[in-house]
């Protein structure tokens, strides 16, 4: 089964060690890796440390794109920082927290989960043998989100569309917000030039 499994890592220096594992055998008896990048979470935004592609997604063995790219690009993004609270907003509802984490997507598990100054090792992998990956990685402390990787891509073309929605709100309200203030403008220069008319008519009949 091909999934997507996110790792995040308590260590900085555990993340680059599981990266450069990973990248000197992406193919093992019990798991294959085509993509995988290493992230880190600085001052609310997101920053690649590290990454390679085997290019059987993207066609491309020496950029991060596809599947992994498009999901660090919303996890960087607007909407990637609001779903970070999304989740502790839930767990404080009447919502029962195991549920909300359980009925959430995996963008929002990880934007949830990753906090400033930890790393995120997120990886486009097929078992063999299921839990392979994760077993890979339990001599690290760490904490493992992974779901179907074709879910994912469902999920990740959705919140695509949604960043674009938001996006094309946010100019519009821009150009409501210029067209207002614009008029405000128009309605201030009208006025001055009316004052100054009556001025010159005032000065004028006492002349």
């Amino acid at each position: 089964m091909e999934k997507i499994i996110s790792v995040i890592f308590k260590v900085e220096s555990e993340g680059y060690q599981a990266m450069t594992e990973l990248k000197r055998a992406p193919i093992t008896d019990s798991y294959t890796v085509s993509q995988a990048v290493l992230v880190k979470k600085e001052g609310g935004s997101i920053k690649t440390l590290d990454a390679f592609d085997t290019g059987l997604e993207t066609s491309d063995d020496t950029s991060m794109g596809g599947l992994i790219g498009g999901l660090i690009g919303i996890l960087g993004g607007p909407l990637g920082m609001l779903l970070g609270g999304s989740l502790g907003a839930l767990a404080g509802s009447a919502v029962d927290a195991g549920d909300a984490v359980h009925n959430a997507s995996l963008i929002e598990r990880v934007a949830e989960q990753l906090v400033d100054g930890e790393v995120v090792l997120i990886a486009l992998e097929q078992e063999a043998m299921e839990g392979a990956a994760r077993r890979h990685f339990s001599k690290f402390d760490v904490s493992i989100v992974e779901d179907d990787a074709a879910e994912v891509a469902e999920e990740v073309q959705e919140a695509i569309e949604a960043q674009k929605e938001m996006e094309r709100q946010a100019r519009a309200k821009l150009r409501e917000s210029r067209k207002t203030e614009r008029k405000q403008k128009i309605e201030e220069h009208r006025a001055k030039l009316a004052a100054d008319f009556e001025a010159f008519k005032a000065k004028f009949r006492k002349d």
